[in-house]
This record gives structure tokens, sequence and C-alpha cells, in this order.
């Protein structure tokens, strides 16, 4: 007779190609049963979730929480606590905005011992590729990075240098020797930089025209031919646009091992949100038209597209306020991916369950290698998951939010799809409070 930690009881289960309604029992941190009735006298939890959906705990692939040196901004704790109350159980933590930047053994085991000491849900942490720190990415893949991340644009701190195109390919060559994989920040730097100096207004729509569309296809065109050449494993990060995905599915064709992420605010939020909300909703890449969101939601419908994760980029509040062109370019939202696609992707667009389930958890874990330890709802995996109450509304007030500064684009918008429970290996890590 099998003895229970935790039995979830009575769920909807989104599985990777249908949602069913199963039992699942839990011991020692793993699914050791998934079936249509598991007997719960011999389980020590019982977790009722009917009327309930039940997801695999998203893996949120691009966060900056910034710690070491800017805790201020947002750290492990409020961030990763923030991450639960939306429904993660993994994330994977940007090597630039800490200081030092993971660029180094010593930048690596800094954020790391504060990482263990602090983060509520699972971590990993990205490395850095700079211009300077090439003979030191294997001593980062040894220590365990899940990858490396360079930008191809200003990345706006000053000790996180863009890389250029000779650091580029000598990078990708040493990473492709290790067998990691290279995420990019793909814009222009001269296009953005040159552009930058024209704008003379103000304004969201001048801010968006500064970065256009045309310089996120510059830089992805080089950098997969770099791929193409090296052998390196891509990863490129926010798309804005489905016009940047036709030259990533032509290079898959070819045969290049390319992946690609967009967010949930290029999936919601427009440019004329910008000029509405102001810097709380600026980023880089900015935010495009409506024809742009309805562009990333068929790609998302055609599975073009890979992965959906935040970005979660925070600032202290008073670097989002005075002009516009000053502030700082990142949104704060890894609290609000799930209801974004519930209510964007589900309800206004009827995007499957188990396709917004792929792109926020298997997915990942398959590209990242976690797969199946996570991001499958299958006997031996990590009991990651969360409840969600798939018909609730709720409107999203300051107040609910968990980040060390309170402030998002997604504040007084409303949701239908609440997150009400959070399990981390079987064990709580949010619950909605009631």
């Amino acid at each position: 007779m099998k003895m229970f930690d935790v039995v979830i009881k009575n769920g909807n289960v989104v599985l990777e190609n249908v949602v069913e309604m199963v039992d699942i029992g839990i011991k020692s941190g793993k699914i050791v049963e998934i079936a249509k009735e598991i007997d719960c006298n011999n389980a020590t939890v019982v977790i009722d979730a009917a009327d309930l959906h039940v997801f695999p705990g998203l893996i949120d692939t691009h966060v900056h929480f910034n710690e070491p040196g800017r805790t201020e901004w947002e750290g492990f704790e409020t961030g990763s606590k923030s991450l639960a109350a939306g429904g993660a159980t993994t994330f994977f933590d940007m090597p630039l905005n800490s200081h030092p930047p993971t660029i180094d053994l010593d930048g690596y085991e800094q954020k790391d011992a504060l990482g263990k000491r602090k983060s509520l849900i699972d971590y990993r942490l990205w490395g850095g590729l700079v211009p300077q720190n090439i003979e030191r990415l294997e001593e980062l893949h040894v220590a365990g990075v899940i990858g490396f991340k360079a930008f191809m644009s200003n990345s706006g701190i000053d000790d996180f240098q863009a890389a250029d195109d000779k650091t580029l390919y000598a990078g990708m060559k040493k990473i492709a020797a290790l067998d990691s994989i290279l995420a990019v920040h793909a814009e222009s730097d001269i296009i953005t930089e040159e552009l930058g100096k024209l704008v003379e207004k103000e304004d969201g729509h001048s801010f968006s025209a500064s970065r256009p569309i045309y310089s996120e296809l510059e830089a992805v065109n080089r950098i997969l031919s770099f791929a193409e050449a090296t052998k390196c494993k891509v990863h490129i990060v926010h798309i804005s646009s489905s016009e940047v995905l036709e030259p990533i599915i032509a290079a898959k064709k070819r045969g290049v091992d390319v992946s690609v992420e967009t967010c949930p605010h290029y999936l919601s939020l427009t440019v004329d949100d910008l000029d509405k909300l102001g810097a709380v909703a600026k980023c880089a890449p900015p935010l495009r038209t409506g024809q742009e969101v309805e562009g990333l939601w068929q790609a998302i419908k055609a599975k073009a597209i890979d992965i959906i994760g935040s970005d979660h980029s925070p600032s202290l509040e008073s670097m989002k306020k005075g002009r516009l062109s000053d502030a700082w370019g990142g949104i704060s939202g890894c609290q609000s991916t799930l209801s974004v696609l519930l209510e964007e992707g589900y309800w206004k667009r009827e995007v499957d369950l188990s396709i917004i389930a792929s792109l926020t958890s298997s997915n990942p874990a398959k590209r990242f290698g976690l797969y199946p330890q996570k991001g499958k709802t299958e006997v031996g995996s990590d009991a990651d998951f969360c409840l969600v109450d798939l018909k609730r509304e709720y409107t999203l007030k300051k107040d609910d939010l968990f980040y060390r500064n309170k402030q998002s684009p997604y504040i007084e918008k409303t949701f239908r799809g609440k997150v009400t429970r959070t399990i981390l290996q079987g064990r709580t890590v949010y619950e909605e409070l009631v």
C-alpha cells in the first residue's frame, strides 16, 4: 500500500496535450502516482483541487533580481516570492544588473550563495559573455550556469558591456565546445544609438520608432549567421514582433539550433499603453502596435515561438519618473505572467491551456536540460505545480505585488485566472490568503 506525503485530488490537470481530471500522489518531493482516483487514507496532506486547474510550475527563464549590489531594486527574497505568487517554481536569473555581474567564478559564487539562502523557489544562474571574459566561460560552465547571455546593444549597465562581433564569434565557438547555449539581446547597437540621437519628442511612439523592428532583424540575422558558422546553440530573447520570426524559422529549417522567446508585455501592451502609462511600461525592445501583438499571438497558435519569459527588470520607483528618455528601460511583471497569458491567450483568443503550459514550463525545461525532472507531469518528475481558479476574475492592486518596488504596468488591469496555490517539490510555497 503506497504512502503519500501529499495527494492533489479532483483537479483538472493540464498535461502536454490534454487536460484531464486525475489525482496526483506525491512522496519525497516527486510524483509517484497519477490516477483517476487515489486512496487518500494513506496521505499526510490532501489538497482538494475541485474546480481548479493544475498547471505544471512555471519556469521563468528570464528575470533580473539584481543581487548582490542592487538589492534595493529587487532581490532573491522578494523576487522569488513574487514568482511563487504567480505560479512559478523555477527561475533563471540574468548575469547583469547585479554588482559584480556574473561574468566570472567570483561573481557566480557571490550570487549563488545569496540565492541558496534567500530564494523561495528553485533557480539557475545565467553567466555573461562580455568582451573581457572569454577565458572565464569554462569556469562558469563548470560552476553550473544554465547558459550565457550577451547584449548586441548597450545593456544600460556600465560593468556589463555589449559584445562586439569578434567577442560574439569567439565566445560562441567556446560555448559550442562546452555544449552550452548563448542567449542574446538582439538589437543593432549602431541603429539604436544613431536613431536615439534623433528623438525630439518625449513620447512612447517616438521612443518605439528609435528602436525599430528592423533593428531587431539586423541583429537576429547576424547572430544566426554566427550560430551557423560556429554550431553554437542560440536562444533569442524578448522578440517584439512576429517579423523577427521569419529569419529564425528559416534558420531552423537549415539546421541551426535556435530557440526564441517573447514576453507577456509584448502580448498584452502596445505603444499606446506606453504613451498612457509612461516609463513604467518602457522596455527594450519597446512596445509595438496592436497589429504586432496580434501577430505574436498568431505565431503562438502556430507554435512558432518556443518560450515565454517575463524579462522582469525592476528598478527603484524614482528611476521610472521624469523624462521618458532618461527612465530605466525595464518592466516589472514576473508575478503576472500566467494571468496575462490566461486573459489574453485563453480567454480572449482561445489558445489551448496545453500550449500555455508548454511555453512556460515544458519547453523551457526541454531547451535548458531540466526535462523531465521539471516541466513534465509524470511519475518520477519533481512535484512542481500551481493551482489556478480559471474563472476567477480579479483586478491587480499595487498592494497585491510582492516586488521590492511595487510598480507594474499591470496594476489596475483585470484578469481571469487566479493562482491560489503554488507547490514546489510537494511543499506549498505560496497559498492565497482568503
